[in-house]
């Protein structure tokens, strides 16, 4: 795991007193832009549900065989990453650049930490072009009109969305944001997207005790509603499933144990 730098200045709007899910998340993957309260809350998480791991691991492996699948059997040249959280090592760009160098990526987050590093790190390709976007998911226009200064909307688009939605409660109407999203995208867009499911008692616990530090809460949902972000939407083949098993590649270890996120790839007709 990561640890934080003790030399690294902390931004005056960086709140380092209660803990943060991109923080936290940036620690389950061995990254160091995290602070001790984030390290305690991993520590009381991963107690109850040592699984947490192996799903941030997993989304991550998700998001790379997407991106891969997206850019190189597709053909897809731009990428819309919203609530892309800090960046680490095969960032969106990272990924779609290898394959198409000219390829253009929009990051959306509104955590100024986020926001710090983003700036920093997220460079491009002379070929392509690299933004960010500091902007609410719950307001969907205004994601539109900013990502417009980069993306060509009459092109296809990937829509990619992952574990941002469990933020949002069920009053917040999160299937409405993503339908409004996709609406606004051209013909053969895609929409890569997964969230946090409700298939793990320890799972639900570990989220229960984690709101009680006054953190942000995350909403875990049933693959069923999880399924509902796609509606109208083809699906690519294996459907919604926990991410690890979204077209796992080979590997002499066998078929990679299930886990709990679901997520899924659509294709926009």
């Amino acid at each position: 795991m990561g640890v934080e730098n003790a030399d690294k200045p902390i931004p005056a709007d960086i709140d380092v007193t209660v803990p943060h899910s991109a923080r936290i998340w940036n620690y389950w993957l061995g990254g160091k832009d995290n602070y001790p309260v984030d390290r305690e809350a991993s520590a009381h998480f991963v107690e109850i549900y040592p699984g947490i791991i192996d799903v941030a691991r997993s989304v991550r492996v998700f998001l790379g065989r997407a991106v891969r699948h997206l850019s190189e059997d597709v053909g897809i040249r731009q990428f819309l990453d919203i609530g892309t959280g800090l960046p680490t090592v095969d960032n969106t760009h990272e990924i779609a650049q290898r394959v198409a160098p000219e390829s253009r990526v929009v990051y959306v987050d509104n955590d100024p930490l986020v926001l710090v590093h983003a700036r920093a790190l997220l460079t491009s390709t002379l070929e392509g072009k690299t933004d960010y976007i500091d902007a609410d998911v719950r307001d969907p226009d205004a994601i539109l009109r900013a990502a417009a200064e980069t993306l060509d909307f009459s092109k296809p688009v990937a829509l990619v969305m992952l574990g941002i939605m469990g933020h949002l409660s069920d009053d917040e109407d999160p299937w409405s944001l993503v339908h409004h999203l996709v609406n606004a995208l051209p013909s053969g867009s895609y929409l890569v997207l997964s969230d946090g499911a409700n298939t793990s008692k320890a799972r639900e616990t570990a989220h229960e005790r984690y709101a009680e530090t006054g953190a942000v809460p995350y909403h875990l949902r049933s693959p069923q509603q999880i399924e509902r972000y796609f509606e109208g939407l083809e699906f690519l083949e294996p459907g919604v499933v926990p991410v690890s098993l979204w077209r796992p590649e080979h590997s002499p270890f066998g078929t990679p144990a299930a886990v709990d996120t679901y997520g899924g790839v659509a294709h926009k007709r």
